[in-house]
């Protein structure tokens, strides 16, 4: 099967296809759409690195993350890198912006170029691509998301547990109104986060109330929830967040609308990136260890003696940390309504 090929199914050039392959942008989305289909129908993988197997043997490993920016997936990627720089494997990464059909694209770029294993440290997934994975015979180790098959393992982390600690301590300081700031609802890892608050609010306080602001995966989208908070009228105590990028937005808003953490709102992270340390308060969260699940990542997928015999999924259990964007919730009295605070401290 050919690059030809697939350009003559699609109707399109073969700089066109090739364009499409490497995630080119100027390619219109009608056109990226047939291409993808001809590949699928073709099942066309590019053979990208036919002069490293002939002289023996890929050594380099795929890695496709949902969002570079977020520090949570570049720490994780970093761990790797750097097992990888110390055996002599090197990395082709690629970055899908939480699009699964940008996932689809570059797990055919990663097998195309023939890689000899692939992580995906992902929250969407295409359950059509579970397919071609297995018939792929590379390793696979999905963050999260996907099933674990033949040549597919999978690193989970117990969510519901980290989630559990942050209500039982908001509970503790007597929250009982709660926003929860998140992105991207539709994907398993993140909703699980919210399922989670839900059940945890049923299970130990029913007559909390909670509610949902959605924005994109980043700072900004954080301040962006943090308005969405500030322009309603429900008078939030605590805001939890899907994690310590959209938190660290989320406490920028707060202090320039004049809105003191903890002493009016008390805000939560997840994940424990660097960044939460040094942030204005110090940001309490749930730990997520980025540096474990890279090199759990390179020995599923390049020391097979190092992992454990047999294991198709590994599970991670959070910790918990507490620091000083948490605290009392304001008596009933003088309960925060972040927009009556907002208003009165203009």
């Amino acid at each position: 099967m050919s690059l030809k090929e697939v350009a003559r199914r699609a109707h399109v050039s073969t700089a066109t296809v090739s364009r499409v392959l490497n995630g080119v942008d100027v390619v219109k989305n009608s056109t990226r759409t047939r291409v993808m289909k001809a590949i699928s129908e073709l099942n066309y993988h590019p053979n990208l690195h036919a002069r490293s197997l002939a002289a023996g043997g890929s050594r380099t490993l795929g890695v496709i993350v949902s969002n570079l920016e977020n520090p949570f997936f570049l720490d994780v990627y970093r761990a790797l890198e750097a097992d990888c720089h110390a055996h002599g494997y090197e990395i082709v990464v690629a970055n899908t912006g939480y699009r699964s059909e940008q996932l689809v694209a570059s797990v055919r770029l990663m097998i195309g170029r023939r890689v000899s294993g692939l992580a995906a440290i992902v929250s969407e997934m295409d359950h059509d691509l579970i397919r071609e994975l297995l018939d792929s015979r590379i390793p696979v180790v999905f963050y999260d998301v996907g099933p674990t098959r033949q040549n597919i393992t999978n690193i989970r982390v117990n969510y519901r547990k980290g989630v559990e600690r942050i209500v039982e301590h908001l509970f503790a300081l007597g929250h009982a109104k709660i926003a929860f700031v998140g992105h991207h609802s539709a994907l398993g890892p993140i909703d699980e986060r919210r399922s989670a608050l839900f059940e945890a609010l049923r299970r130990q306080r029913p007559s909390a109330e909670v509610e949902f602001f959605a924005a994109e995966d980043s700072l900004e989208g954080g301040a962006d929830a943090a308005r969405q908070l500030l322009a309603g009228r429900f008078p939030a105590t605590a805001v939890i967040c899907v994690n310590d990028l959209m938190a660290v937005g989320v406490l920028k808003q707060l202090r320039e609308q004049r809105i003191r953490v903890p002493e009016d709102i008390s805000v939560t992270g997840f994940d424990n990136i660097t960044l939460s340390r040094f942030c204005f308060p110090p940001l309490t969260t749930v730990d997520i260890p980025r540096d474990r699940i890279g090199h759990i990542l390179y020995a599923m997928l390049c020391d097979p003696e190092a992992a454990i015999a047999d294991q198709r999924e590994v599970v991670i259990q959070p910790e918990f940390v507490i620091r000083e964007s948490t605290g009392p919730a304001r008596p009933a009295a003088r309960a925060s309504d972040p927009v009556a605070l907002a208003a009165a401290k203009r």
